[in-house]
């Protein structure tokens, strides 16, 4: 048994997210677990990073398979792509220890959010930004994205009601601008369901003045859903990278 780390990339707007569902064949671990058993001639689990929810996008993901033996060079990034959809590509192709878990191995997650700020949506962008055309106050956001930096409980951020636990450490967000184009980096150990989407939208009400900086950790002890932003839409969403010790 050999196990292998992928390293794929999608637009996920045709698709109803990562993970696999016996009522659509439109999912992305779906589609490439029928393309690489079909190669390797038997049946294969492809295990992800994690979730990513329906039209979120992915530059970095990073998956883990088994196959029975050595593959030849060049399997995955070659022969399984040639069977892909084009809006899905194996990047990289590893060999690495039998034991690795693309999920269970990983040390942490890198993301990134675009917003489109001008007056119009770009033709050209429109399915990989959440246009949303107002004047935003990147400094009011940077405050603000300092007061989620750290290990905190963020069961407001998320709207998952199950999970067993909501306390997640966030590095580093970074706020950026340029040509009418906003990008919102966050770096942290991991992300609970609809948390990076939940933590744009109230840092997007801060830049346009809806709530303070402050209101934002206001929030955070809450605990509250509703006490926090808006749900950003999927679109403007990528998974960047997924680190490993």
């Amino acid at each position: 048994m050999r196990t292998y780390k992928l390293t794929i990339a999608y637009d996920g707007t045709a698709y109803q997210g990562w993970q696999r569902q016996s009522n659509t064949d439109r999912t992305i671990q779906g589609i490439l677990e029928r393309c690489i058993s079909e190669q390797a001639g038997y049946p294969v689990e492809v295990n992800g990073s994690g979730r990513t929810d329906a039209g979120v996008h992915a530059s970095g993901q990073t998956a883990s398979v088994v196959l029975r033996g050595i593959a030849k060079a060049g399997f995955f990034t070659e022969k399984v792509n040639g069977g892909l959809p084009e809006d899905i590509r194996i990047l990289r192709e590893e060999l690495v220890k039998n034991g690795f878990h693309a999920r269970k191995s990983a040390a942490g997650k890198v993301y990134e959010y675009h917003v489109d700020i001008n007056p119009k949506a770009d033709v050209f962008t429109r399915r990989f930004c959440f246009h949303f055309p107002r004047e935003l106050d990147l400094d009011a956001m940077r405050k603000a994205a300092g007061y989620l930096t750290g290990s905190h409980d963020f069961a407001a951020y998320t709207d998952k009601k199950d999970e067993k636990s909501t306390k997640r450490m966030i590095y580093a967000i970074i706020v950026s601008g340029q040509g009418g184009r906003v990008m919102i980096r966050y770096e942290g150990t991991g992300f609970m369901y609809h948390m990076v989407r939940i933590l744009t939208g109230t840092l997007l009400e801060v830049g346009s003045g809806q709530r303070s900086p402050e209101n934002v950790a206001d929030a955070l002890r809450s605990r509250d859903r509703q006490q926090a932003g808006f749900l950003a839409p999927a679109q403007g969403l990528f998974l960047k990278e997924v680190r490993y010790r």
